[in-house]
């Protein structure tokens, strides 16, 4: 029996950056022997057994062989005799197979380390077009290392462009998409994970409403760049330098969802964009399986981005308005979350990167300036029933309007 460190864990240590997860591979044995070291079995389709000290996982060496659609359409073969080259042979890219033993010795037969040094994702062998997932973690790869200057060979985007030719993907369940996107959203560039699917024509397959405002045009005076896709990349590389919260950057990617279903004699105002995207974002997150918290932020931001932008010219009584409706009193923390949104579409756009958002400090103080009327003063001065939330509007008004100036 030999065990190997796999995967991502020796990927990360070679390029110096953080992992969080050890992957194992054990070389020569059965799932007799591991049931006799103590390892706890997990793995239900693959023998997948826990370390009875570290919980770790561990895995026998495994073929496979392709016997039907989708990513679930394999037969896998375990057995003491498989080599650690032929496991390594069945995993997607050169960077993923590479494996170091107990002394610390590399093991490499597919040249992972050249195409580390090199910046590239390159597939392991033809096998990889048999697997429509690979499509998805080779996009979440792109988004993970762009920031260290790795592109995917011409060859493997190929490939990929074959795999969504044949169909494939249409066999991915919604949840694999939902996790591979989540994922992406924890990387430094969330937008190359939409690009390369974009690039690859998997956008179109996987999330169709995305996919559909490539081509929509926008007004240049506030949209130099025009094209509706090209600013939905820019407004989540934007969310990604603001913050790191993946309902934030999901939110800002979906926030002019509406915009695709604009009517063509509506371009490029798509005054009524917030409206049309609402229903859109409710079937986008039912299809996926998107979780209510990413849902319901995605909603708010695509219903009030728009009367954020022009806080300056709303009066006090509609701004309070905007707060209630956001159920910011019981949800402060949601104001935040929206002007990051709304400030990284703002500054998504040609040229305007670097551009102040004045418009987030005025909502914060305008919040501010509502959140310190106290209901219980209101109630201590008499007034009762209704009355009660009629005259603590009245006051939040005058607080607005006071702060405004």
């Amino acid at each position: 029996m030999k065990i190997y460190l796999v995967g991502g864990a020796v990927r990360d240590k070679l390029l110096g950056i953080t992992h969080y997860d050890n992957d194992w591979l054990v070389v020569g044995a059965t799932a007799e022997e591991m049931l006799a070291r103590h390892f706890l079995p997990v793995g239900k389709e693959f023998p997948v057994f826990l370390h009875p000290e570290t919980h770790e996982e561990y895995a026998l060496a495994r073929t496979e062989r392709k016997t039907g659609s989708g990513y679930k359409g394999f037969e896998c073969f375990f057995s003491p005799d498989v080599t650690l080259e032929e496991d390594l042979l069945r995993r997607d890219l050169t960077i993923n197979a590479i494996a170091e033993d107990e002394n610390g010795n590399l093991v490499d037969p597919y040249n992972g380390r050249a195409d580390l040094r090199q910046r590239i994702l390159r597939h392991v062998s033809d096998a990889f077009v048999e697997d429509p997932l690979r499509v998805l973690r080779v996009a979440r790869f792109a988004a993970k290392l762009a920031h260290l200057g790795f592109i995917i060979a011409p060859e493997t985007m190929a490939m990929m462009q074959q795999i969504v030719d044949s169909g494939e993907l249409q066999h991915l369940t919604q949840e694999r998409v939902w996790q591979e996107w989540q994922k992406s959203l924890l990387t430094p560039r969330p937008d190359i994970f939409l690009s390369v699917l974009r690039e690859c024509r998997a956008l179109a397959v996987v999330l169709p409403e995305i996919d559909r405002l490539f081509g929509v045009p926008q007004p240049e005076k506030w949209h130099p760049e025009i094209d509706t896709g090209i600013h939905t990349l820019m407004v989540a590389e934007q969310a990604a330098k603001l913050t790191d919260s993946p309902q934030v950057r999901f939110a800002a990617q979906l926030h002019d969802l509406g915009k695709g279903l604009t009517p063509e004699a509506e371009w490029p105002s798509h005054k009524l964009h917030g409206q049309y995207g609402l229903a859109e974002i409710k079937s986008l997150c039912e299809r996926v399986r998107v979780p209510n918290e990413y849902r319901d932020l995605a909603l708010a931001v695509c219903a009030q981005h728009t009367n954020i932008h022009r806080a300056a010219e709303l009066r006090p009584v509609t701004i309070l308005k905007i707060f209630n409706q956001l159920d910011l009193w019981r949800k402060p923390e949601r104001l935040q979350q929206i002007l990051l949104c709304c400030m990284a579409d703002h500054q998504g756009r040609k040229g305007c990167e670097d551009k102040p958002y004045p418009q987030k400090e005025k909502v914060e103080s305008a919040f501010h300036a509502a959140v310190s009327v106290e209901v219980q003063e209101v109630i201590a001065d008499g007034f009762k029933g209704k009355a009660i939330r009629e005259e603590l509007d009245r006051r939040r008004v005058e607080a607005i309007a006071e702060v405004r100036g």
